[in-house]
């Protein structure tokens, strides 16, 4: 029984632990059109799924004001002496160009967008968001033409387990919990001569 009660709790444990690690999306191979999305963990709906990048790791779509974190060409962006464009501080490296659609999804230019069985969701640079399928996640950078792309973005990607995969890791730590109160309540002359 405790035997059982183990491998069960032991099976909860494997399939309710986070995963994270680092990924770096290529502007250019990893662009929605033409390029092959990142693959990084196989996610359950639900799963919460976490990016982190720096505002200062940027890729470029093109010729300037093409610069952008993962939010994408949203507005206008000036360049820093922290950021990776290597363009005099001040330079207008960045500005809106509207949202691009593909599938049936628009998205800004140059976001990080996911996808998951064929459905695509707007990530960005940082945030939380609920798994919207079951499947491996795949990264994009959300643009028209990879052709004049440049840069690459780095972002730890973590999924979480869903509550319901925890409240099974906690029955199954219950169970061991059980199995063993009820081995050292059995009596020591029963268990000798069982």
């Amino acid at each position: 029984m405790i035997m059982k009660s183990l491998v069960v709790a032991g099976t909860f444990l494997v399939a309710g632990q986070a995963s994270a690690a680092v990924f770096v999306v290529d502007s250019a191979a990893n662009s929605s059109t033409g390029g092959v999305g990142l693959a990084t963990f196989v996610v359950a709906a639900g799963q919460t799924i976490q990016v982190a990048s720096s505002a200062n790791d940027l890729w470029s779509l093109g010729a300037l004001p093409r610069f952008s974190d993962a939010d994408g060409l949203t507005g206008n962006r000036f360049a820093s002496a922290l950021d990776d464009s290597e363009q005099a501080v001040g330079t207008l490296i960045g500005m809106n160009f509207g949202l691009y659609t593909k599938a049936g999804y628009s998205a800004p230019y140059g976001a990080l967008v996911g996808e998951i069985g064929g459905v695509y969701r707007l990530l960005g640079a940082n945030g939380q968001h609920a798994a919207w399928g079951t499947g491996m996640l795949k990264l994009y950078n959300w643009d028209s033409n990879r052709n004049d792309n440049a840069g690459s973005i780095g972002f730890k990607v973590s999924v979480v387990p869903e509550p319901a995969t925890w409240a099974m890791l906690i029955a199954g730590f219950g169970m061991v919990g059980v199995g063993l109160r009820r081995r050292r309540s059995i009596p020591a002359s029963f268990s000798a001569t069982a």
